[in-house]
């Protein structure tokens, strides 16, 4: 059976939090992304686009 689309988004979500969580420990040493809402949608714009979704602007 097919993910909805909130499912979809959900698990996305999920990933670029646990993918963001590193980038701040790691890349920034642990100080606040300011900047997270752009991370976040460019991280989750790749995974979508790696696993085969198509985005569109509507």
């Amino acid at each position: 059976m097919a993910q909805s689309t909130t499912e979809i988004l959900t698990d996305a979500l999920k990933q670029a939090a646990a993918a963001h969580g590193i980038y701040e420990a790691e890349v920034l040493g642990g100080v606040y992304d300011t900047e997270w809402p752009q991370w976040y949608a460019e991280h989750m714009t790749r995974a979508l686009a790696a696993a085969g979704h198509r985005l569109t602007t509507g």
